[in-house]
This record gives C-alpha cells, sequence and structure tokens, in this order.
C-alpha cells in the first residue's frame, strides 16, 4: 500500500460526473480550476464553522441523484474506481455526510440552524434518527447492499472495484470473512480458482511453520530467540480486556503467525504492535466457525486442522496487509513518522484553534497519534467496533496510508472543545485513555463520514494544504 501524499489527485474534477450547486434548484457549473477552489474554500470554511460551534451560511449540495435502491449505499471516497451510471453518484454520499456531520458535532445553540438545514435535505438522504435505530451501523445491513454483496460474492468472477465500493460502508459479519480474504487480494477474483488457491496458501503456511517456529533453540540464532521471547510476552498483553484472547491456545496461534510472519520478513523483523494488527483477521476467520458473542468463543473446539487454516489465513491476511506499509515497521519507522507530520498539518488546516492550543502546551503529535498508526487505532476504541472499521480499512486497498490521516484526523477532533481545555499533562492522560468505552456504530461511522468529507475536500484542492 504505498505512500501517495495528502495530496493526490480525486476524480471529483472531472465535470460531468460531479457537479455542485449551493442550492437544489441552482446548479453551478464547476468547469474550471478556479470555481472549483471557491467551492472546496466555502465548504472549508462550513466544516469549520462547525468546529467552532457557528452557524452554517449554506449547505453544499451535489448534484447527482440516487437511484432508489441506492438510497442508504455509501461508496468509498476513491470514487475514481467506478463511475457507471448505475451505481451510487458521489453527490448523496457528500449529502448525506454533510447532513450527518451537521446534526452530530454542531453545538446546540445551533439547533435551529441545523433544523433548516434538515428540511431543505433530500428525502433520499439517510436521517439521523435511522442511523440511531441501527445497532450495528446502518451502512452495513441495509437490505439494498445486502443484496448487491450477496449477488457480488456469488458471482463466477468477483468485480473487485465493485466490492471495494460495497465494503467500505460496512460488511455484515457472514460476509466479511470472505470479502476480506479478496479485498486484500489472498483469494483470487474467480470462484472456480478460490478453493485450490487457499488450499495450497494453507499448506505452504503449514510448511513455514515447520521450517521456523517447530524448532528446538539449539537451531536459533540468538536474535531470533530473543525475537520468540518478545513475541512470548506480548501475546497475553494483545487485546486483554476481551477474554477470549487470554486463552492458551489463541495466544500459542498468535505466536506462531508472528513468529513465522517475522522470520519471512526481516527487513522489519516483529516490531511491537504488530501483534494487535493480527486480532481483527483471528475474530473474522474464526467467526465462520465459531458462533455468538466473542466473549464466549473457545477454540478448544476446532480441530487442529480448522485452527491451522485460520492461522494460515491470517498470517497470509497480514501480509497482504503490511506489504505496502512495511516502512511502518523497519527500523525508526519512517513510515509512521510520515504519516504523523501529515496528521499534524492536516488539523492545522482543518482546526487551527486546536492545533495553535497543542502547540503552546509543548504537546508533540508523535506523541498520542504513533500508536495510533503503529496499532491501526485498535487500541482506542472498543474490539467490537474494530472490524467495521477495518472493512473500510481493507477497501481503501493501496490507498489506506494516505486515508489514515484523514480518519485520525477525524478522530482527534471529536474531542475538539475538550482538549482546548486541557493542559500538557491532561492532555497526555486524556488522549492515553480517550473515553471511547461506550462508543457504539453511530460515533464510528460519524468518524469516518468527516474523513470521507475532508478527504474529497482536499485531495481536490491540494492548496489548502500548502501553508
Amino acid at each position: 500500500m504505498g505512500e501517495h501524499g495528502l495530496c493526490k489527485a480525486t476524480t471529483m474534477k472531472n465535470s460531468d460526473t460531479h457537479r455542485t450547486q449551493f442550492d437544489h434548484n441552482q446548479p453551478r457549473n464547476d468547469s474550471s480550476s478556479a470555481t472549483i477552489d471557491s467551492r472546496f474554500n466555502q465548504t472549508l470554511k462550513n466544516v469549520q464553522g462547525l468546529l467552532k460551534g457557528r452557524s452554517i451560511p449554506g449547505k453544499v449540495l451535489l448534484t447527482r441523484r440516487l437511484e432508489p435502491a441506492d438510497e442508504l449505499t455509501v461508496l468509498s471516497p476513491d470514487y475514481r474506481r467506478t463511475q457507471s451510471a448505475h451505481e451510487t453518484g458521489t453527490s448523496d454520499r457528500i449529502n448525506t455526510i454533510l447532513d450527518e456531520d451537521v446534526r452530530n458535532t454542531s453545538k446546540q445553540g445551533n439547533t435551529a440552524n441545523v433544523g433548516k438545514l434538515k428540511s431543505s435535505a433530500s428525502d433520499h438522504e439517510i436521517t439521523s434518527k435511522e442511523v440511531q435505530r441501527s445497532t450495528i451501523g446502518a451502512r452495513a445491513t441495509d437490505s439494498a447492499r445486502v443484496m448487491k454483496l450477496t449477488k457480488e460474492l456469488s458471482g463466477t468472477t468477483v468485480i473487485l472495484e465493485r466490492l471495494r465500493e460495497l465494503a467500505w460502508s460496512g460488511v455484515p459479519p457472514n460476509m466479511r470473512p470472505t470479502t476480506w480474504r479478496l479485498l486484500l487480494g489472498y483469494a483470487p477474483p474467480n470462484s472456480d480458482r478460490r478453493e485450490g488457491v487457499l488450499r495450497r496458501k494453507r499448506l505452504e503456511y503449514l510448511e513455514c511453520v515447520s521450517q521456523f517456529y517447530d524448532l528446538p533453540d539449539s537451531e536459533r540464532s540468538d536474535d531470533e530467540i530473543n525475537m520468540l521471547r518478545q513475541i512470548a510476552v506480548d501475546c497475553p498483553r494483545t487485546v486483554p480486556d476481551v477474554t477470549f484472547f487470554q486463552q492458551e491456545q489463541v495466544q500459542k496461534s498468535l505466536e506462531r503467525i508472528l513468529y513465522t510472519w517475522a522470520i519471512r520478513h526481516p527487513a522489519s523483523g516483529y516490531v511491537q504492535g504488530i501483534n494487535d494488527l493480527v486480532t481483527p483477521f483471528l475474530v473474522v476467520f474464526l467467526s465462520e466457525y465459531l458462533e455468538g458473542s466473542t466473549e464466549n468463543w473457545s477454540v478448544s473446539t476446532l480441530s487442529s486442522q480448522k485452527i491451522s487454516e485460520i492461522e494460515a489465513d491470517c498470517y497470509w491476511c497480514l501480509s497482504k496487509l503490511l506489504e505496502g506499509m512495511q516502512d511502518h515497521y523497519t527500523f525508526a519507522q519512517p513510515g509512521i513518522q510520515r504519516l504523523v507530520f501529515k496528521l499534524k498539518e492536516l488539523v492545522r488546516r482543518i482546526d487551527e484553534p486546536v492545533s495553535r492550543h497543542i502547540e503552546e502546551q509543548g504537546l508533540e503529535f508523535i506523541q498520542f497519534a504513533f500508536r495510533w498508526f503503529n496499532c491501526l487505532l485498535i487500541r482506542e476504541i472498543p474490539f467490537n467496533l474494530v472490524t467495521r472499521l477495518w472493512d473500510t480499512y481493507l477497501a481503501e486497498g493501496d490507498a489506506l496510508p494516505d486515508f489514515l490521516v484523514y480518519i485520525y484526523a477525524s478522530f482527534l477532533l471529536t474531542w475538539s472543545d475538550e482538549l482546548q481545555k486541557l493542559d500538557f499533562q491532561e492532555m497526555v492522560m486524556f488522549l492515553q485513555h480517550l473515553p471511547t468505552q461506550n462508543w457504539s456504530h453511530q460515533e464510528l461511522e460519524m468518524v469516518l463520514s468527516r474523513a470521507y468529507m475532508w478527504h474529497s475536500m482536499f485531495n481536490n484542492s491540494p492548496s489548502h494544504l500548502a501553508g
């Protein structure tokens, strides 16, 4: 997943598909770059107004309407991938996101203004009540999207770009294992080849375990012994608040996966934090065989062959995930340092008062954001929300490192007002123990919606990041 930078181009500059208007009945021509820049300047001011609790002068709307079957569909920000006429347009995705942002991030003093915006919104937009009624995320479960996912996954050849579009907004749990294998390129799109490829890759993993892990220490180097000991220490610390991960067999599976991966990737080896990245895969692939709450799972009910297959799937998916992010885990972790710098710059452009306060207090972004990038936010939110977040991660594909910056900016600015009231020590403690323990899918969807909106704005107008 290569680094694309904050300023990659997107197709909102393609004039025919993405037109804008500031009133439902008054379209604007966006053929000139000056008009586009003006539009994003206005939108930026609107977002900043939301963050500061000011009233909003108007709502940016985009003209293309949804088809009835797509009313609840929200597609990937990387909408360059597909623009065919029958698929959901970018326009209502922005509409929905702006509406949600207004309803959820404005201060109480803006209630009347928000009401006006709501009354002007299209009948096709998602209302906040609809979001609230769903306990596991409306976007992941609405019937139209489930039907589309079912159809896509049951085809002879899966169209990956279409699958990414659908998966970005969430995948139903029963479809997640297959979807994740496909999104990561571990399973081939052609269903006729899939079973054979998975069988071969699982056997290859077993051979690697036999070759590298199932050895006496006398046949390992000192570095390998130390690495294995560190992994053995870290496994019991992995997701400590979920009792399932405290099972001895689960920790042994983690150990085998991590050690085998580290031996086969000597450029980075094992780095603390990679242990967290295995856990979503482990839960998702175990869900094909275990039912009910994760807290009640026991891997002792599974055969050794099933456990080996699950480990293999986790190993190969971890490898695919980290292929484009390996410089996040090499010496000095330069990839993470670059993203932390970009996060700092983005926050400065979106919410200058928070950025200034953090700087005045002497707090460096690396002090709190390093863990976010290192563990991909797994330690910051309830574990039951992690797989939903990872639906979006994996749907982003090669663009994930870039989009992480926008997700984490949105995550941080959830507490914009609170942060500005804290001194250095208080901010450090607050950011190390963020109040997310009671979060539901609704809060996570808001973080992703804001991230998508800012990604759309800034990537279309690179000058916004130019200081």
